[in-house]
């Protein structure tokens, strides 16, 4: 099997992810500007921030890679809120610097770890910086023929400790606190998946060609309201929870979909007077002249 490559893959998603292309027996090198203990002595570790892009050359001047995944960037939605500048230069002009090196050395598929908020109007920043990286993608594949996947994300979670990681706060805030405060009606419904499970998945497309140059969901089966899910927990953890929902604030999150449709309308103004295109030509041609012969 051919060596591949993973930006951020000591990250929430990435922990598991490169857990399950080892087991696979895929040679792995993991980029990212943070080490993992249980990890980095079973992979070939490089430090590198994607936002640089020396950093980058610097990767894919060690190996030969066949295979490259991207989960590097920011990754919670209300952090890339507060920082415009910085999502951007992560999520779009990072991407853009892996897919300039995957175009020169030829890698042979790039794998985009996008997210459902690409689709929504509710992501901001982070929406915007997933589908503006989506479009590019897209447009080099156009350009270059680089075959790719992008994976749009939805609810994912697990028992490991991050800070995007959504249930596992949630928990840690009932267990130690004995309540959950949530901003949104609790009516929001997401469909969760386990990391691992999205780990298996996100390897399914690397090793199936009817995956190429699409864009693939992955979300879990179950549809559950935000609400039911607390209910759950208090449940769990002996009725000793204290819930309160309080609908203070939740606009930038998605309430049933993460789908918005968003007609782009223009308007048209004509300048009245104007100068005519006859005009227009004659002054552009007198100003020919005039800079021959200064």
């Amino acid at each position: 099997m051919g060596r591949v490559l993973v930006f951020g893959g000591f990250g929430f998603l990435g922990y598991y992810l490169v857990k399950e292309l080892l087991q696979r027996g895929y040679e792995v090198t993991v980029a990212d500007i943070a080490e993992d203990k249980e990890l980095k002595n079973k992979v070939e570790y490089i430090y590198c921030d994607i936002s640089k892009e020396v950093d980058v050359i610097s990767v894919f001047e060690k190996y030969t890679f066949e295979i490259v995944y991207n989960l590097a960037g920011f990754a919670n939605l209300d952090n890339a809120i507060k920082f415009p500048i910085k999502t951007i230069n992560l999520n779009v002009i990072g991407n853009m610097y892996l897919l300039e090196q995957c175009v020169k050395h030829k890698v042979k598929k790039f794998i985009y770890a996008s997210s459902a908020y690409a689709m929504s109007n509710k992501g901001s920043f982070y929406g915007i910086s997933k589908l503006a990286s989506e479009k590019i993608i897209e447009e080099y594949h156009k350009k270059y023929d680089l075959p790719f996947v992008i994976l749009r994300y939805g609810s994912v979670y697990s028992e490991r400790a991050y800070d995007n990681n959504y249930i596992y706060n949630l928990v840690k805030e009932a267990v130690l606190q004995k309540k959950i405060d949530h901003k949104g009606d609790g009516n929001e419904i997401r469909e969760y998946i386990h990391a691992a499970d999205a780990a298996k998945l996100s390897v399914d497309v690397i090793e199936s060609q009817s995956f190429e140059n699409l864009h693939v969901v992955l979300t879990g089966t179950e549809r559950m309201k935000r609400i039911e899910l607390f209910e759950m927990i208090k449940e769990i953890l002996n009725d000793e929870v204290h819930i309160n929902c309080n609908d203070s604030g939740y606009h930038n999150h998605y309430k049933f979909t993460p789908y918005s449709f968003e007609p782009s309308v223009s308007k048209k103004l004509i300048a009245n007077p104007h100068i005519d295109m006859g005009q227009g030509l004659l002054e552009c041609i007198r100003t020919v002249h005039k800079d021959e012969k200064a």
